[in-house]
């Protein structure tokens, strides 16, 4: 686990210690649910709460000590680390520690498929060295702070995602993690009510390679349309890899059995990396992680070793089956991208029966929103694969809109209020042997129609 004296926190958030505090602390928190005898409490404030009022049941918890901006909180029931601001000493603290610990540390970034190839490449790089992650996906300044704070002391290597939705993050969040490497998966219409156009997501994005030192790496998705972008921001070795594009690093063919074959710099011949787990744009991450990691200097039975061994995060292409239907739970996230890459994989995927949609909006589009929906629609209407499609809320119905437009029959779309109205119409619809694709952005839980579904079908969620 790790620890920190009091002397080291106090020298890198420039805060003073009120109270005689221990000698040192066993890990960081700032939720005292999660807090052990020990540890170090963080009081940070937010828009609805502030960390402030829960000090005294930190130190209920046997906290060790606790960060705060006031000298009264905690009611002088222990030493207080006294800072101007709790968010910038919870960020001073992580890149403290960084320098401490010293791991040569890998910055995953993109549009989609961040938390996938951060878990792919850091199952890889822990097969030969250990290796450090971003919990989940925190991927914002508090996120990833907390996840440099829980690696261990012994850690060679650091796998860290980083998210943004708005200008500055990615710089911000590479002041903490000061990467050696980073990788950036793809450059996609997300988060265009803060960028407002794909160009400037790339530039947000660019700000990954533009912040690696002289002797790093940057691995680049050249695929994309902005890697030319991206490399130009880059002072530092660039690697890229492609499915399609000719000419990179690393290119990869996925063979009919549902494997990957990687050509590598020098090689004569390509290497076969193994089965790829399902889902959209799984070739493409599998790639990018195998890519990294040899670069790094693991070797191949590791690659395939972790690959065989990956299980999928919750809600990403998560199957199960009710009353002989078969469901697939894509409802982590969405964007107009990642929405027709899900969808296009769907209709490739083997179905006995019938497929069937279950779609709900996609946030943060800003001006785009209407017509980034409609496009959606029109798009699913002309693909002409399903026997269904229904939509949840104000902004599946703009989907049904476009796909009515486009010439999909009335009949075939149902529109519904809320995701109990969607797993009702669902139930009433679907037939054994049928498929159905769940997907929707995160604010709209669109995996309660899934969990509706399965009660009412069968009462069982056997998943694989």
């Amino acid at each position: 686990m790790a620890r920190f004296t009091a002397e080291e926190l106090a020298r890198w958030t420039g805060g003073v210690w009120r109270g005689r505090p221990p000698e040192g602390f066993e890990g960081v928190s700032h939720d005292t649910r999660t807090l052990h005898p020990d540890a170090l409490y963080v009081a940070l404030k937010g828009e609805r709460y502030d960390g402030h009022a829960f000090v005294e049941e930190a130190f209920r918890q046997v906290a060790g000590g606790a960060v705060v901006e006031r000298e009264e909180a905690g009611g002088g029931m222990g030493p207080l680390l006294l800072v101007p601001d709790t968010r910038v000493a919870l960020k001073a603290m992580a890149r403290g520690y960084r320098r401490k610990v010293a791991p040569r540390i890998v910055a995953v970034t993109g549009s989609a498929g961040k938390t996938t190839v951060k878990e792919l490449l850091a199952d890889m790089l822990a097969r030969r060295v250990a290796a450090a992650r971003t919990r989940g996906n925190w991927n914002n300044a508090v996120g990833v702070s907390l996840s440099v704070l829980e690696m261990e002391p012994d850690a060679e290597a650091g796998v860290f995602e980083i998210g943004t939705n708005h200008p500055g993050e990615i710089e911000e969040l590479c002041r903490v993690l000061e990467p050696d490497w980073g990788v950036v998966t793809n450059i996609g219409p997300s988060h265009l009510e803060f960028f407002g156009t794909e160009a400037a997501v790339a530039g947000e994005k660019g700000a990954l390679p533009a912040c690696l030192p002289e002797d790093g790496t940057a691995v680049l998705n050249a695929d994309g349309g902005f890697v030319d972008i991206l490399r130009s921001r880059a002072g530092c070795r660039v690697v890229t890899a492609a499915l399609g594009a000719a000419g990179a690093d690393y290119t990869g063919e996925t063979e009919p059995a549902g494997g990957l074959a990687v050509r590598e710099p020098g090689a004569r011949a390509p290497v076969r990396v193994g089965a790829i787990p399902p889902g959209p744009h799984m070739a493409a991450n599998v790639l990018l992680a195998a890519a990294t990691a040899r670069e790094y200097g693991i070797d191949w039975d590791a690659v395939r070793e972790a690959l065989g061994a990956y299980r999928g995060a919750p809600l990403r292409w998560e199957i199960c089956e009710a009353g002989g239907v078969r469901v697939i739970n894509d409802a982590y996230n969405a964007n107009p991208a990642s929405m027709r890459a899900a969808v296009e994989a769907f209709a490739r995927e083997p179905v006995r029966g019938r497929r069937r949609l279950v779609l709900g909006g996609m946030l943060e589009l800003g001006r785009q929103e209407a017509e980034a929906h409609v496009a959606l629609g029109g798009a699913i209407a002309a693909h002409g694969a399903w026997a269904g499609l229904i939509v949840v809320g104000p902004l599946g119905g703009l989907i049904a809109d476009g796909a009515e437009q486009a010439g999909m029959p009335r009949a075939a779309v149902d529109r519904c209020a809320d995701n109990a109205d969607a797993a009702a119409r669902l139930a009433e619809r679907a037939a054994p042997g049928d498929a159905v694709l769940v997907k929707g952005s995160r604010g709209m839980r669109l995996e309660e129609v899934v969990e509706q579904f399965v009660r009412l079908r069968s009462g069982n969620h056997e998943s694989r």
